[in-house]
């Protein structure tokens, strides 16, 4: 059984600003402004954390008091359905997977844009590092750093792990979704509740992520993530079951118009027996992912260049879109 993933422990009692931010379609969302070491000489910039499927924006506070520390404002917050941005009742919400990154990341975007004292980047984690597709505002973000990101697609699991996701992911959990009208995550210790619409694209979704939504459509989701132009390093780890090579590349192949670099480190590689899907964001990486991956957000190096397994200049061809 997944374990519930909650705040990592060292980071009670660390004070941060709460701010509410307001999407288009007036949904509130809620989360944390961590401001940039005021010790510093120089602000190099704002972070907005993206935090993976069933993931309270607290999980990553221990890295956003890191990031601080080094320099940066940093945005921690919860998606519509998830934590401080969960509404009364989640039956009948109609909140979906993709309101994450059309609605909920493009309003988070334009309010750090609006506020930010140097460069903006974006850290997704999991499907936080997919969804910045969907969002107009994504335009505005200089640089992206990918951890585990993929859209679920079940054939690209670990090998060895396939059959019992699938079975947990894609059979069972649609089928408690279906008797509850949410999906029951927290009771079951699989990670948070989860809005009906949330666990129904998860479980369902296809090969070709934009076959997941009517045909009429398709067309816009490619011209939306081809739209993003910024630079993404996309971090997977070799013992992550999730973020596979395969599922990491299927999803950067949406963003046709970003130069993209891929890179598979080990455990070991960073001070580690084991990081899997969550580790990367346990707060004893700070002395060796965390600090490694500064290189990428301040200065857009690649601190990692003997790990790529793929590297994609942006397309410069006039791609036409299917329906």
């Amino acid at each position: 059984m997944t374990p519930v993933v909650d705040a990592p422990r060292d980071v009670e009692g660390v004070l941060a600003e709460a701010v509410a931010i307001r999407c288009r379609d007036s949904y509130v969302l809620h989360g944390h402004l961590w401001r940039a070491d005021p010790r510093r000489e120089q602000i190099l910039g704002m972070v907005v954390v993206n935090p993976a499927t069933g993931v309270l924006a607290r999980y990553y506070h221990a890295y956003a008091r890191f990031l601080s520390g080094h320099g940066f404002d940093v945005l921690t917050y919860d998606y519509r359905g998830i934590g401080a941005s969960r509404p009364a009742a989640l039956n009948g919400c109609g909140i979906r997977w993709r309101d994450w990154g059309e609605l909920d990341f493009d309003a988070a975007v334009r309010w750090a844009h609006g506020r930010q004292r140097g460069s903006l980047a974006v850290v997704g984690h999991s499907i936080g590092g997919f969804l910045p597709g969907f969002a107009e505002a994504a335009d505005l973000v200089g640089r992206f750093l990918t951890v585990g990101a993929q859209f679920a697609y079940w054939p690209d699991y670990a090998a060895g792990s396939r059959l019992r996701m699938a079975a947990k992911w894609h059979l069972a959990m649609p089928a408690v979704t279906a008797l509850a009208g949410y999906f029951p995550g927290r009771r079951l210790g699989w990670l948070e509740d989860l809005p009906a619409g949330v666990a129904y694209e998860w479980s369902f979704r296809r090969a070709r992520m934009e076959l997941s939504y009517p045909p009429r459509e398709r067309a816009a989701i490619l011209a939306s993530f081809a739209a993003v132009k910024a630079p993404i390093l996309a971090i997977g780890t070799t013992d992550d079951e999730f973020g596979t090579p395969s599922a990491i590349r299927r999803g950067l192949g949406y963003y046709i118009s970003s130069p993209r670099t891929q890179v598979q480190l080990t455990p070991a590689a960073l001070g580690a027996t084991a990081i899997g899907h969550f580790g990367g964001f346990h707060a004893r990486r700070s002395g060796t992912f965390w600090t490694a991956a500064l290189d990428w957000l301040r200065d857009g190096r690649n601190p990692w260049p003997e790990a790529v397994v793929h590297a994609t200049p942006p397309c410069r061809c006039n791609t036409k879109f299917s329906r």
